[in-house]
Formats: structure tokens, C-alpha cells, sequence
């Protein structure tokens, strides 16, 4: 396992992202369910100026305790650094939600050293949930251990998916569950990837999928889910790149069985 390196003022990593995290929270606490500025990034994609504020805190706080560390997030250009180290951000993941005043978002906060993700949190305001995972030492929420979930086959799981701000996947998606119904327990559209992985992570979904998830959502949830004992890969069964993929993650049973009526169709 990599050592995750200590901060400008001897801080611990996880520490760091965390106090980033909490900062970010108050102010998207701050804002809920007031009326806000929104710019369009496509026909669904928006952004808020309180998406742009909780970017602001976090690469504020990272840089003054990693000024050598690389910064990705997802409302602004790449800040580049002289380490190995990248922080991948979504300052608020679920912005149509938070825009709506529907009680379902978070913050992404991920560190990587070139294609290892060392470090991931997603940490949601309004419970004061945060799911935190360290390579090699399991995944926490509140700092206790979770699991992912124990069922085994498609029929008796719970879905969650989300789809995404590309018509064709989206209506992809549609069409596969429409096809796979009624041979599932029930399913959820989340409108937050990174929540929806960090709920399989804890089992209260057995199955999260997408067709498309940005590096800010899927490196953290990747790390997440394998860390609690699961399973995360492409469409296709192989290693999700960190970049832009598709996603399945659940337990290694209900991952197999889902890949086998995915082939089958």
C-alpha cells in the first residue's frame, strides 16, 4: 500500500479531506432551498453558484496544505502540481437535486498517485453521512465499518442507477430496465452517482449502475465499494478507467449474475 503523505502542516490525509469535506458542507447547508443563479452545461447538466463556492473551499484548503499536489475537478480547469498526487474533486454532486430542493447530494473528495486511488470520502451534509475509504484498510461511515451486501441473486436486489446527461445512454438504460422488470426487487434512479455508490457500499443498495460517471464520481466510488468487500467494473466486466466509464458495483454474486443477463441480452 502507498503511504499517503502528510499535509504542508503534518496533517494526516484523511484528516485533511475531511475537515475539506465539513467545510464544504456548511456551505451547501448554507444554501439549501434558497432561490439560486444556474448556468446550463447542457440540456440537464447545470451548475450553481454554490457548486462554484464549495469548489472554491476545497481547492483553497488542499492547496495551502498540499501546494505541490495536482487538482481535477469537475467546475474548473486541472491545477497542476509537482507530485506524483492528484485531488479529484465534485464540489456537489447531485446538483439538480440540490437545485430542486430534493434532499439527495453530496461532496467527492478522491486522492490518487498516478492510477491509484488512495483516498476517497463522499460526504453528504444534510445526514452528516460521510463514507470515507483508505486503499487496503476498508470503508467506514462514521468512522464505522460497512459492507456491502450480502444477496446473491439480480431477482431479490435493489437497484440503483442513474442516467446520466447523454440522451442515447440514458434511453439505453430506460429500455434495459423496462426489460429486466419485474425480475428485481424494486429501482431507484438516485441523482447522485457518487451516493448511489456509497450506498452499495454500505448495502443499502445490492447493485449501482451507469453509463457514463466522470473521474470525480468514480474514483471515489470505486474505492468505496472494493474496500467494503465489492465488486466494481465496466459494462463490459473489466477494470473501470478512471476517466469517463461505465460502472457496476455490488457484491461479487449479484455482480456475476448481472453481467450474465447483460451478455444474455
Amino acid at each position: 500500500m502507498t503511504d499517503l503523505p502528510l499535509s504542508r502542516n503534518g496533517k494526516e490525509a484523511l484528516d485533511v479531506a475531511k475537515a475539506a469535506a465539513g467545510e464544504a458542507g456548511e456551505i451547501i447547508k448554507a444554501h439549501f432551498r434558497e432561490e439560486r443563479q444556474i448556468q446550463f452545461k447542457g440540456r440537464a447538466n447545470i451548475v450553481t453558484e454554490v457548486d462554484l463556492r464549495v469548489e472554491d473551499s476545497l481547492k483553497a484548503l488542499l492547496r495551502a496544505e498540499y501546494p505541490d499536489h495536482s487538482i481535477i475537478s469537475e467546475e474548473s480547469e486541472p491545477v497542476s502540481g509537482g507530485s506524483n498526487y492528484t485531488w479529484i474533486l465534485d464540489p456537489l454532486d447531485g446538483t439538480n437535486n440540490y437545485s430542486f430542493g430534493i434532499p439527495f447530494f453530496s461532496t467527492v473528495i478522491a486522492l490518487t498517485s498516478g492510477d491509484d486511488v488512495l483516498l476517497g470520502i463522499v460526504y453528504d451534509p444534510l445526514r452528516d453521512e460521510l463514507f470515507a475509504a483508505l486503499r487496503g484498510k476498508g470503508t467506514t461511515l462514521n468512522g464505522s465499518p460497512v459492507r456491502v451486501s450480502g444477496k446473491t441473486k439480480v431477482q431479490d436486489s435493489l437497484i440503483g442507477l442513474d442516467l446520466g446527461y447523454v440522451d442515447e445512454k440514458g434511453k439505453r438504460l430506460l429500455e434495459f430496465i423496462t426489460s429486466l422488470w419485474p425480475n428485481m426487487y424494486a429501482f431507484r434512479i438516485m441523482g447522485s452517482a457518487a451516493l448511489g455508490m456509497a450506498y452499495a457500499a454500505c448495502g443499502r443498495l445490492d447493485l449501482y449502475f451507469h453509463l457514463l460517471v466522470y473521474p470525480w464520481e468514480l474514483a471515489c466510488g470505486k474505492l468505496l465499494v472494493t474496500e467494503a468487500g465489492g465488486v466494481a467494473t465496466d459494462w463490459e466486466g473489466r477494470p473501470p478507467v478512471i476517466g469517463e466509464s461505465s460502472v457496476i458495483v455490488s457484491n461479487k454474486d449479484i455482480h456475476a449474475d448481472f453481467l450474465n443477463i447483460v451478455h444474455a441480452r
